[in-house]
């Protein structure tokens, strides 16, 4: 059994060593990065000298007071609720003291494999209110990208080497999760998918208390099977193991 559980322990996933940090002010992206040959989605912060590639389990984006705004009354964003109504909308355009989350796929390894562009899924949103993603056009009309109130999986498509911005609102204070998820087919025919969640929190609240809300975003498909393929391993060379010392007692 002492074994068994060595070998457990040997792959069992390991505990993020981040320092977790919310981020209220400044430039960051998410997308996706090849960490030590492995897919996966991350935010890019800028807000640090030189930039810091963050797990999303170690950040928390915040939306204070100051990206608080009244719905307009302009029937183009009827989808945001009603006229003078109080959302938190993080802009497409850049403002000083507000979060500017945007979303790229320019990490050098994923512009270079990637055959033309990356699927960003929204797979379900949980928090206290609806959540949108839209973008201005160039013609003043808003974009719909993603919207909470819809039913999921919703997709858009992003080419390689990009990088965009667009409105992120929030129509109640509190914490949301974000279940993303970025695939793509690189140019050697394989495919490559991560899932992970995105914690944002609207309002001047203590936003570290996002962290305690847990991710419902499920383990990788291949990360489940290759740990039942090694516990079962274990399994079996333990029982080997013990059979081994039965017989050698009873000679």
């Amino acid at each position: 059994m002492k074994l068994l559980a060595a070998l457990l322990l040997a792959v069992a996933p390991l505990a993020p060593t981040a320092e977790p940090v919310v981020i209220s002010n400044g430039h960051v992206d998410l997308g996706p990065k090849f960490l030590d040959g492995r897919w996966t989605v991350q935010l890019r912060d800028d807000t640090t000298d030189p930039a810091t590639w963050r797990d999303l389990d170690a950040v928390v984006l915040q939306a204070t007071g100051k990206a608080k705004v009244a719905v307009p009354d302009d029937p183009s964003y009827q989808f945001l609720g009603k006229p003078g109504q109080s959302v938190w909308v993080i802009p497409q355009v850049q403002q000083t003291g507000i979060v500017w989350p945007g979303w790229n796929t320019q990490d050098t390894e994923v512009a270079s494999r990637v055959d033309r562009e990356v699927t960003w899924s929204l797979e379900g949103v949980r928090g206290p209110g609806a959540f949108t993603l839209f973008l201005n056009s160039d013609f003043g009309k808003p974009q719909p990208v993603f919207d909470s109130r819809k039913p999921f999986p919703q997709q858009t498509g992003i080419d390689v080497n990009t990088h965009v911005h667009g409105n992120w609102t929030f129509d109640a204070q509190g914490t949301y999760l974000l279940d993303v998820a970025m695939t793509a087919k690189l140019t050697d025919g394989s495919s490559v998918t991560d899932r992970r969640t995105l914690r944002v929190y609207a309002g001047d609240g203590d936003a570290r208390t996002a962290f305690a809300v847990p991710a419902a975003v499920p383990a990788p498909e291949g990360t489940r099977v290759e740990l039942w393929w090694f516990i079962a391993a274990a399994a079996v060379i333990v029982l080997a193991t013990t059979g081994v010392v039965v017989v050698r007692r009873r000679r």
